[in-house]
């Protein structure tokens, strides 16, 4: 298969490289984002026994239906294996009101689907090569600390994580900084979209980016997206058959959203999206008024959403060849404040005695919304980190201890953290890139 820029125009298939390409160097040098030049389809083959599948199972049906044709199945099973080694469990709150739980791998967060398959794959990528590989990334909260853990100590990688300065919380900042070995964490005197910007910039200079041999490990690299496909297609199956269900996804960069998009194409029946975001609502203006304007982002108690510029718009909009008519039709736009997300953390455990992350609180009350506007429908909210990374915000809504801590996290605490501190501007970074990779 081959992978062409969202920039590219129909008639100039300008960018069009093979799969490898499109993952180690993340970016076309036109400043777009890879995407199959023809998006597979799981037959109705496939569909017809999709519910009698294990997670394993599907994740290698839709492993195989995107990279089949550069990866051998053996291979693709082992990475998948090794990606799927905890569950995503659906956990019912009420008739319709239902949540995907995402946060049981090792950094407790969804993240750690891409991440895990990321680091897979790429290893089965670069398994002839003796160059050491460097991966760039940039995190508003928990992509760092699931790229961290998925590459850490693995041969023939370094890994260098952009965070803003004093916006993510303090467990979030210790899986970045603590975990020592090839993992490096830069805290950039800015916001992610600052971080993210100075990630995008590395790979434009193109002769830098080759020979430091950097790859990006955020959801502009295809294949973070591709297994966050697998737990759409998995969570769907877990109602009753023939429901049709709306995800509802707390979004920041779109890259889940985006994996859900996918996950329709190849074939899931699904009703609705609905793109659920803090004040940092740039998508959700475009799809009440056609007008995308990216503008700085601002901080909010959902840090990992704190994204003003969104990297996955390009390619959601590519799928439905740029039309905004086409585009709200399948997605429904709603923001929230932090006052609202903090009652709706108390409600949900009020309620339900579930306890709800500030992410997934913003889900939920977007899902309260659309099944109140759309009686009957049938919500999946993506929970998409465990509260108690966000300790504070429980604590002041919930009482003071009131959310367990995992062992894996707690005993991040009283590690020393390790960090680089940088402007946001390119100079200092590029002399970063210049002293410290070879």
């Amino acid at each position: 298969m081959k992978y062409n820029s969202t920039n590219n125009s129909t008639n100039n298939p300008s960018h069009q490289v093979d799969l490898k390409e499109a993952i180690l160097r993340s970016l076309p040098p036109d400043n777009g984002l890879y995407m199959p030049d023809q998006l597979p389809t799981l037959g109705e083959d496939f569909w017809a026994i999709s519910r009698e599948l294990s997670f394993q199972e599907i994740g290698i049906a839709v492993a195989d239906a995107f990279f089949g044709e550069d990866v051998p199945l053996d291979a693709l099973k082992e990475i998948v294996d090794g990606t799927l080694a905890f569950d995503a469990p659906l956990v019912t709150l009420a008739p319709g009101d239902h949540i995907l739980e995402l946060f049981h791998g090792p950094t407790l967060a969804f993240k750690d689907f891409g991440a895990r398959f990321m680091a897979r794959l790429m290893a089965w990528l670069t398994r002839d090569e003796d160059r050491e590989l460097t991966v760039l990334v940039a995190t508003s909260g928990d992509t760092g600390g699931a790229v961290a853990s998925a590459f850490h100590n693995v041969p023939g990688t370094r890994v260098v994580i952009l965070y803003p300065k004093g916006k993510v919380s303090g467990l979030q900042e210790k899986q970045l900084t603590a975990i020592g070995g090839n993992i490096t964490a830069l805290e950039i005197e800015g916001t992610f979209d600052d971080c993210q910007a100075l990630v995008k910039k590395a790979f434009l200079e193109r002769e830098v980016a080759e020979r430091m041999n950097l790859t990006s490990a955020n959801s502009i690299n295809l294949s973070r997206l591709v297994p966050q496909t697998f737990y759409y297609i998995h969570s769907a199956r877990q109602l009753p058959e023939g429901v049709r269900p709306v995800f509802v996804v707390p979004s920041g960069n779109f890259g889940n959203l985006t994996a859900g998009l996918l996950a329709k194409k190849l074939g899931l029946p699904v009703e609705h999206f609905v793109a659920a975001t803090n004040r940092n609502d740039v998508v959700p203006e475009y799809l009440r008024n056609g007008k995308y304007e990216p503008r700085p982002s601002v901080a909010t108690i959902s840090n990992a959403m704190d994204v003003g510029s969104p990297s996955n718009f390009v390619r959601m909009s590519s799928l439905f060849e740029n039309s905004w008519d086409e585009m709200k039709l399948s997605i429904s736009g709603m923001s929230f404040s932090d006052e609202v997300t903090r009652a709706a953390v108390r409600e949900v455990n009020s309620l339900y005695d579930y306890q709800i992350d500030p992410h997934g609180a913003v889900g939920w009350l977007a899902a309260e919304k659309y099944r109140a506007l759309h009686p009957g429908s049938v919500t999946i909210t993506l929970e998409t980190a465990h509260p108690s990374k966000f300790p504070d915000i429980m604590d002041a809504e919930l009482g003071l201890g009131a959310v367990e801590i995992p062992e894996r996290l707690a005993v991040l605490a009283d590690k020393e953290k390790v960090a680089t501190t940088l402007s946001k501007e390119w100079e200092p970074f590029r002399d970063w890139l210049e002293a410290n990779i070879r």
